[in-house]
Parts: C-alpha cells; sequence; structure tokens
C-alpha cells in the first residue's frame, strides 16, 4: 500500500512511518525542507503549494502537521502558528485530494481530545459529546471541518481526536520520567484532574487501523478505555521507578510557567474511545499502568 504522510518527522508520525515502512508499505513523507530521496515530497503548506501529483496512486493520506500547543507560551504570534499550522495544511491536503481524479481511500486528518474543552471534570466523554468552549475547542473544530473537501469527493475521512500521547521517548512521558527518576516527580495541581492518556504503540496501531480497515469514518478519540486522575497516574509512575512522590506542583506555579495553557493542562477531560472499541479495535495498553509499565 501507498499511504502519503505530513507531519512523518514528528513524535507520532515518525513512529508510524516507521511501523508502515517495517511491513513493507510504501511511505511518501511530505516535508517542508527540499525533498531529498524519491519517497519524499516538498510541500509549503504556508503559502498553499503541494504538486498534487505526488498523490497520484496513494491509497491513504495521514495529516499528522500542526506546531506543538505546549512547545511556547501562548503569545498572540503563537495561538495564530498553532491554528494555521493545522488548518492551512489540512485544507490544502483535502483540496488536493478533492483535484485528483481517482483519490485515495482515506483521509486521515488529526484532532484532539482538547475539542471537548480545557475542564469537563469527571463527565464521560465520547465522540457524540458536545464540543467544549476555548481556543483550543475551537481550533479543532475549524480542524475537523477543513477537511470537508476531501469529504465532499466521497473520500472517507477520518479524525482521530488524540489523548496523551505517551512513550519514554518523547511526549508527557518523556518529559516526565527525569523529574520523576530523580524522586523529583508529583502531581500537577490538585491533581484529581482526569487524564485521558495512550500510548505511543497504542496510537499507531489505531492508526494504522483508521488507514487499513474499511468502512472507518469520522472521529475517533484515541485514548485508553479506563481514564486516571493526574494524582493516579503519578503514583503509578513512582511505584514503577521505586522513587517517593514529592507535594503537588501549585496550579499557580503551572500558570506562572505555562500561561494560558496552564487551564489544558489543569483541566480534566475523562474521555472513552467508544467508536474506536465498537469498530473492533483492541488495546495493547488499555491502562495507565500497562502504558507505564512497558514504556519505563
Amino acid at each position: 500500500m501507498r499511504v502519503a504522510v505530513s507531519g512523518s518527522s514528528g513524535f507520532v508520525g515518525s513512529a508510524l512511518c516507521a511501523s508502515l515502512s517495517a511491513d513493507g508499505h510504501e511511505v511518501v513523507r511530505l516535508v517542508r525542507r527540499e525533498a531529498t530521496d524519491v519517497l519524499e515530497a516538498q510541500w509549503d503548506p504556508a503559502r498553499g503549494h503541494l504538486d498534487a501529483g505526488v498523490l497520484t496512486g496513494v491509497e491513504a493520506v495521514v495529516n499528522l502537521s500542526g506546531a506543538g500547543v505546549g512547545d511556547r507560551r501562548w503569545s498572540r504570534s503563537y495561538r495564530r502558528i498553532i491554528r494555521e499550522s493545522r488548518v492551512r495544511s489540512t485544507a490544502l491536503l483535502a483540496s488536493a485530494i478533492a483535484q485528483l481524479p481517482e483519490p485515495p481511500r482515506v483521509f486521515v486528518s488529526a484532532s484532539g481530545i482538547a475539542l471537548y474543552g480545557p475542564d469537563r471534570d469527571a463527565e464521560p466523554l465520547d465522540e457524540d459529546s458536545a464540543p467544549g468552549d476555548g481556543f483550543l475547542a475551537a481550533l479543532c473544530e475549524e480542524w475537523e471541518q477543513a477537511a470537508a473537501p476531501a469529504k465532499a469527493a466521497g473520500v472517507a475521512v477520518c479524525h482521530p481526536r488524540f489523548g496523551i500521547v505517551m512513550d519514554r521517548s518523547g511526549g508527557a512521558l518523556g518529559a516526565m520520567l527525569p523529574l520523576f527518576s530523580w524522586g523529583l516527580g508529583g502531581a500537577l495541581g490538585g491533581g484529581h484532574q482526569f487524564w485521558s492518556p495512550i500510548s505511543l504503540h497504542d496510537t499507531v496501531r489505531a492508526l494504522r487501523f483508521l488507514i487499513e480497515e474499511h468502512g472507518c469514518v469520522g472521529p475517533y478519540n484515541l485514548t485508553v478505555p479506563e481514564p486516571v486522575s493526574n494524582a493516579e497516574f503519578s503514583r503509578i509512575l513512582a511505584a514503577q521507578l521505586r522513587r517517593p512522590r514529592l507535594l503537588p506542583v501549585p496550579g499557580v506555579a503551572l500558570q506562572l510557567a505555562l500561561g494560558a495553557y496552564a487551564d489544558e493542562v489543569l483541566g480534566s477531560l475523562f474521555v472513552l474511545p467508544r467508536r474506536l472499541l465498537q469498530a473492533g479495535f483492541t488495546f495493547d495498553h488499555p491502562a495507565a499502568w500497562s502504558i507505564v509499565r512497558a514504556a519505563v
């Protein structure tokens, strides 16, 4: 199978490309720099440049482009970068797909559980739950809507709504491991907020499920079936590392360090992968303890 992937050098994208290539699939990586081999294609979503010909013969397109939401404090200019890096790239790919005489079978275009808002407490949330409020919630709605041209062209459009993707190589867990390994880790804020994580391993498996299983369409929450409080996650991680836990990190300290993004970190989202389970997907790491045990 020939698969085109944007965001191929990112945390999730690089793992997905490696998995597909290892199984003999031909992966075309969309890159912003100059292409260095025949399986790379240069594009420039900021300027609206993409040669649709690079998608000829592709059965699936996976769109994972987007600036990191936690990479910097949320200035007005960085909010614009976060938004445009997602919406413009998605709209460009969807339009290019729609123009092809023989479009790909499926367009897997990323989204996030931030669509449900920064804080829904312990309310169980699935794909039918109403969107929430705030910058990221509105962005995720716009991000998904940007794929409309591909859907109008008859392509199966899937939106994996990513939870907190975890692996020792990066993401939230990668950032937490050094502190917890040194015995300096603790819960964030009150620690009562629910986290909806997923291992990088199962993230890749779920993306491949959406790519390879015919009939998948619409939003899919990529989260474990058993969300966990932040305090419980920190307890599990400290116990696995055989290290003590410190007192919780005060919310005010996170506000000072992260600015507006702290509201997302301290918020509570109890998100369930109902549609993924109904489609027949099974998790290798269905709970926080299994994610931590596999990574540590």
